[in-house]
């Protein structure tokens, strides 16, 4: 017989553009807790293809119409095989994986406090002014829909099957926030697991 025992898994992002300080998103997000419950199964069997390798970005998340009316999309959270609507750009966030280029500003943190029954898992990844390849300069475009104009991400889980395959743990759509050269943004993504 199983031991009666609640757990709990909550998500938030905070984006904000590190020049101005500006927050550009501060908001809940989804869990996909099949995926999320395999990938704590496998990491506490010292089992591979569990911890959080990517974060990754998108632009199918929202539409905006003609007069600025924006629509989002329900977060794909349903299924093994969920993923974003249209994924752009993927970035390592492992600090010990040698794919990570820079793992000083792009890194997990876990935090917890003595006796307390949540611990936090704290992902931060910072998308500098030079990435990605193939951004416009300035962050004044009128195209919501441009490659890089993000309006989803999510966080992955690390696949043997080699990068951007694994499995999609979380997923926040938001409004579109467009990367640009002169834009250097930072997303802090913490996931709170609790055990009561």
């Amino acid at each position: 017989m199983f031991a009666d025992t609640t757990q709990k898994i909550q998500g938030h992002v905070v984006i904000t553009d590190l020049k101005s300080g500006k927050v550009l998103v501060d908001k809940a997000n989804s869990i996909n807790f099949e995926n999320f419950s395999i990938a704590l199964a496998r990491s506490i069997a010292n089992r591979p293809d569990s911890w959080i390798q990517e974060m990754a970005f998108g632009n199918g998340g929202a539409s905006v119409s003609e007069i600025g009316t924006i629509t989002y999309l329900p977060p794909n959270t349903v299924g093994t095989a969920s993923q974003l609507y249209n994924e752009t750009y993927y970035k390592v966030v492992d600090d010990q994986s040698p794919l990570n280029l820079d793992p000083t500003y792009n890194y997990i943190t876990i935090a917890h406090t003595v006796g307390a029954t949540y611990t936090d898992v704290i992902v931060t990844c910072t998308l500098e002014l030079g990435e990605p390849a193939g951004q416009l300069a300035f962050d004044n475009s009128t195209n919501v829909t441009s490659e890089y104009t993000f309006n989803e991400l999510g966080l992955k889980a690390y696949s043997s099957s080699g990068p951007d395959t694994g499995l999609l743990l979380t997923h926040v759509i938001f409004s579109p926030i467009q990367k640009s050269l002169n834009r250097q943004i930072q997303v802090v993504y913490t996931i709170r697991i609790q055990t009561v």
